[in-house]
């Protein structure tokens, strides 16, 4: 028995998020069917996150076990052969018996996309969400500032979250504008249900003009999702990478 840890890259568009769910089409269970076929064994694998319907992974982590004679070297070949063009393994190693994928890591970095152009960027439009009135990055950046450092996120989670433990921090929140993309870039030790989309969100009414910079300390104090703005599309956040020690 080894246990293997790969690096995944998922167009999240046509899946209902990472992990398995009954009648579902998943990337999880769409990486599970394929091992199956490869070693004729049921595998599970493990994530080092979720990701919700529609969102994206530059740099998913997930491991599995597997008594496969397959080199270690032929891994990566092998699985991308059997996954559809929408997933892509991009590293296989192996790994010490006791790694996680989940429970080992140490920070995580998520990106959001705004397409701020004037009309939609074609060959964009299914990894940004197309904003198309101004926004001032200046204000955004100045707003972000807010939320760096350990803090309770009970503002900026979904109402449906059950986790009662709501405070989590925040290593890195930049907001930088490429051209007519503007990146919303959050990096921290753990995130709740939909926390980058209600950031981004907010973010978006900031630079819009419709919020102060100023109301962020405002909103994080009330522990109260009411006070957030909406929560920004799916198709626009992407897991950039994990990090492990």
């Amino acid at each position: 028995m080894k246990r293997l840890k790969c690096v995944v890259a998922y167009d999240g568009t046509d899946y209902s998020g990472f992990q398995v769910q009954p009648e579902q089409v998943t990337v999880q269970g769409t990486i599970e069917a394929a091992l199956q076929r490869i070693t004729g064994e049921t595998i599970q694998i493990a994530g080092s996150g979720r990701t919700d319907a529609g969102v994206h992974a530059q740099g998913q982590v997930f491991h599995f076990d597997t008594h496969s004679a397959i080199p270690l070297a032929k891994w990566r070949f092998v699985l991308n052969n059997q996954l559809p063009d929408s997933i892509v393994i991009l590293s296989v190693e192996e790994a010490h018996p006791d790694f996680h994928a989940r429970f080992d890591v140490v920070r995580k970095q998520y990106r959001y996309c705004i397409d701020n152009g004037a009309v939609p960027e074609l060959f964009r439009h299914r990894y940004a969400d197309h904003y198309r009135h101004p926004l001032d990055v200046k204000r955004m950046q100045e707003a972000a500032r807010y939320l760096i450092g350990e803090h309770d996120f009970t503002s900026f989670c979904s109402a449906k979250t059950f986790v009662e433990d709501k405070v989590r921090t925040i290593y890195e929140l930049n907001v930088l504008r490429e051209g007519d993309l503007i990146w919303i870039i959050c990096e921290g030790n753990g995130f709740l249900y939909n926390m980058v989309r209600i950031i981004a969100g907010t973010l978006i009414e900031v630079g819009e003009g419709k919020r102060d910079p100023h109301d962020f300390a405002r909103i994080l104090a009330a522990r109260d999702r009411e006070q957030a703005g909406k929560t920004a599309a799916a198709k626009g956040l992407t897991m950039w990478k994990v990090l492990y020690e």
